[in-house]
């Protein structure tokens, strides 16, 4: 049997063996012959007795420093808790926020720690005017199809890379009724700019403006800022396409674009992480010439 693990324990237990081996010096037994017969390392009984004659406490104590030499600074968590009240910011998502802070240089912290930050001061729910969700949100409408170009679906899907918490995104256009791919696009950056071209490479590329206005696809899609944005809202206007969304946590809602995402993650010949936009690039032209 191998020496006792004394950091576990108790300081009852401590105090006891201590006892015992002073106990056992007064009969002539010396304090090393009792810790081998106890199977305890007789450097750990000497740092005890160090400890109590200091007065201190023989409890068990957390490893490592108290204070962590990386923590996040009173000054830092003020600059958190001011760029996420801002107006500029105030609908933006822990991580979002962690990134966009570290691009401007205002302070450098983690995903978790600007997540714990905000819900130490309550801002974490009900972030952006929306609300929070009641749970009572109506499925969007859809009728029935009997072509193509009648509905698109779309959507942004997160791309590893190997760099940590760093990713490209797959924007990906989808004709529901035949599920021809009409556009893609990889880009490093979510934004209504890569969404409205995304767009509008579909509308050029099926020849959509030629159409009449009511034989215009409608557009469906979750409620992603992105999605939302007004340039998006302009563009489905000015083109006479009517925008459904999603309710919030019902991927069943947009089944189709779900189910591309992970016929394209789960290909066989899929990397799984890409060194960068253009190795992205390569790979799914590739793959959609096939798709």
């Amino acid at each position: 049997m191998g020496p006792i693990a004394g950091r576990w324990l108790s300081e009852q237990i401590k105090l006891e063996i201590l006892s015992v081996i002073a106990t056992s010096q007064e009969h002539g037994i010396s304090a090393r012959r009792s810790c081998s017969l106890l199977a305890i390392e007789h450097r750990r009984v000497v740092r005890w007795q160090e400890r109590v004659r200091q007065g201190q406490s023989l409890s068990n104590l957390l490893p490592g420093p108290k204070d962590a030499l990386h923590r996040v600074l009173p000054e830092e968590i003020k600059r958190i808790v001011a760029m996420a009240k801002s107006q500029e910011y105030v609908d933006l998502s822990h991580r979002i926020l962690a990134v966009t802070a570290g691009d401007k240089g205002l302070f450098q912290a983690s995903f978790s720690t600007v997540y714990r930050v905000l819900k130490e001061q309550n801002l974490m729910s009900a972030r952006g005017p929306g609300g929070a969700h009641n749970g009572n949100s109506k499925p969007p409408v859809r009728r029935d199809l009997s072509g193509p170009n009648q509905r698109w679906c779309w959507d942004i899907s997160y791309l590893m890379t190997f760099q940590k918490g760093e990713y490209l995104y797959l924007y990906l256009l989808l004709d529901e009724y035949s599920r021809k791919t009409i556009q893609w696009r990889i880009s490093w950056q979510q934004t209504a700019e890569e969404s409205r071209l995304l767009l509008e490479g579909g509308l050029v590329d099926q020849n959509i403006l030629d159409l009449p206005q009511d034989q215009r696809p409608e557009l469906i899609s979750d409620r992603g800022r992105q999605m939302k944005a007004k340039p998006i809202q302009r563009l489905c206007e000015d083109h006479h396409m009517p925008q459904l969304f999603a309710r919030p946590r019902t991927p069943n809602d947009n089944p189709f674009i779900e189910s591309a995402f992970s016929t394209v993650k789960r290909a066989p010949a899929y990397p799984g992480r890409f060194l960068d936009d253009v190795q992205a690039l390569r790979y799914f032209e590739r793959y959609f010439t096939w798709y």
